[in-house]
């Protein structure tokens, strides 16, 4: 079967396709600023209580509640606030951010407004890669035409909210993830991660309250404010609610974007959805949430796909994007691919990044060429519980989690490369087949 036949749930992209990308009447027409509307007729804190009610998360690393999020924001100090969408993507396999703003611009749009009036926040900001041209162009497009019919500028929809949107263009690094790296590169300042005295929704953008979000989660907002808190929470898990897009790459038959409830079992999304692996061949393993993400075995295909038990496995649901590895491929080599990737995306800044990365790095590049040495597991360990504790950002703390994973779930296959310098699928090329 098709995997476009199958019965998505489709929330985030439910106007992909169904719409012209550069026509603000199409979107309208499908019920698009509906949720902006009912959001100025309540009180700003009905709106915060009506996302919070629907269990919305962050559709990014951590999975923080949007709603927390907001009460901080409107609560704190000040009186100029901000609003930014990070559509800024580091993951070579993610494309969520990209496809919606190419496909659906407004319900992004439409998001941060519901967003700005809730928190009081009156200038907004989207950083984006700066070569997803198409999805720029279109942005731009969309923010016209959102000027022009009063959802954005002055006096929106007749009421005395006001607020505007700037377009940030910037390279798409791994590390923009992070809240602060994402600050400084706004400001215009180093791209480094700095330690916050307070969150961002108290102090971010030039010290001011700012509510950051990933282009996917300001897409359920407008979907959460157009449908209510109770339609919205009948999807998911109990504490992972509604739905995530996932992108779906390597060893799989339909490779592509595919949204499915949270909690969806591993097997039905690269089964059901994907089609499984080419020629019938035998899956090894998937890698969960982007290059930082964990190996899972075959054995864990059963397991739901949420913030919970990704976390409990070692992986996390990050960028949202499931590499799927059959069996012709080497788990060392795979996770020696992803650590100096990884290594490449660190800005340096801190030691347990900078250094520890690399080390990782070079020990599985050891591994895969013959010089591996008996303590090497235990090195990778040690090296895996510093960065978790000591780096200062996102990207730092979950850099180890290919190779944790890999010696939590594959560790047959790093002692075989180790002891007897042999790789199963004869990836690495130095050393000898195994029998």
């Amino acid at each position: 079967m098709e995997s476009e036949l199958l019965p998505q749930v489709r929330i985030a992209l439910r106007n992909c396709g169904e719409i012209d990308p550069e026509n603000i009447n199409d979107y309208s027409d499908r019920g698009g600023f509906n949720g902006l509307a009912r959001a100025l007729k309540m009180a700003p804190e009905g709106v915060i209580e009506e996302i919070a009610r629907s269990g919305l998360r962050e559709r990014g690393w951590d999975g923080s509640p949007v709603g927390e999020k907001w009460r901080l924001s409107f609560n704190a100090p000040g009186g100029e606030k901000v609003v930014i969408c990070n559509a800024v993507e580091g993951d070579p396999e993610s494309r969520t951010a990209r496809t919606l703003l190419e496909c659906d611009p407004y319900s992004v749009l439409e998001g941060m407004v519901i967003g700005a009036f809730a928190t009081g926040a009156r200038l907004g900001w989207i950083y984006i890669n700066a070569e997803y041209g198409l999805a720029i162009s279109r942005l731009r497009t969309a923010l016209k035409q959102a000027e022009e019919q009063r959802f954005l500028g002055n006096h929106l929809l007749d009421s005395n909210i006001s607020f505007r949107i700037e377009v940030k263009e910037a390279p798409g690094k791994l590390a923009c993830s992070d809240e602060t790296f994402l600050l400084n590169a706004i400001e215009g300042k180093q791209t480094m991660p700095f330690v916050c005295a307070s969150h961002p929704p108290v102090s971010g953008l030039e010290g001011k309250p700012t509510l950051i979000h990933q282009a996917e989660t300001w897409a359920h907002v407008s979907a959460v404010m157009e449908r209510g808190a109770e339609w919205y929470a009948g999807f998911g898990t109990e504490r992972s609610r509604g739905t995530r897009v996932l992108s779906l790459s390597g060893k799989v038959m339909h490779p592509g974007l595919v949204e499915v409830p949270m909690g969806t079992p591993l097997r039905e999304i690269v089964y059901d959805f994907g089609g499984g692996t080419p020629d019938g061949k035998a899956l090894k393993a998937v890698q969960i949430g982007g290059p930082t993400g964990g190996y899972l075995p075959a054995s864990s295909l059963d397991l739901p796909v949420d913030f919970e038990h990704l976390s409990a496995a070692g992986t996390l649901m990050g960028s949202g994007s499931i590499l799927v590895i059959d069996g012709d491929a080497c788990i060392v080599d795979q996770a020696k691919r992803s650590l100096s990737f990884i290594q490449s995306e660190s800005c340096g800044k801190c030691v347990f990044c900078r250094e520890g990365t690399m080390q990782m790095a070079e020990i599985l590049t050891d591994i895969t060429e013959g010089r591996g040495k008996a303590h090497d597991i235990d090195l990778l360990l040690e090296l895996g519980e510093g960065l978790m504790l000591g780096a200062q950002c996102d990207l730092g703390r979950t850099a180890a989690n290919p190779a944790l994973t890999a010696i939590r779930h594959f560790r047959e296959e790093l002692e075989a490369h180790i002891k007897d310098k042999k790789c199963q699928t004869r990836v690495c090329k130095t050393l000898e087949p195994s029998a």
